[in-house]
């Protein structure tokens, strides 16, 4: 069954392997055009340089009304995730 959501998937998905962007890359899987995987790659000169981080998108038939749940799939690093104990201290206050 050919959908309006369908549709623009597959022509989304026509336009990527055309023009694909740098740093990021994805498809639909084989048998399900409104689950894809995608792969961003850290950009070079950032805390993410070398990095590959996998996630799904799932989209449902209000697509592009309504955007695609994703979800990461690689464990992602932030540079600012390390706590400072200091800040919670019962003395700290801003």
């Amino acid at each position: 069954m050919s959908t309006p959501a369908r549709k623009r998937l597959m022509r989304d998905f026509k336009r990527l392997q055309q023009d694909p962007p740098a740093g990021i890359s994805g498809a639909p899987q084989d048998n399900n055009i409104m689950l894809w995987n995608a792969v961003i790659f850290g950009p070079d000169d950032t805390p993410w340089d070398g990095g590959t981080f996998k996630l799904t998108l799932q989209f449902t038939e209000d697509y592009p009304n309504k955007p695609p749940t994703v979800r990461f799939i690689s464990r992602m690093f932030h540079p600012n995730s390390k706590l400072q104990l200091c800040c919670f201290n019962s003395s700290f206050s801003l």
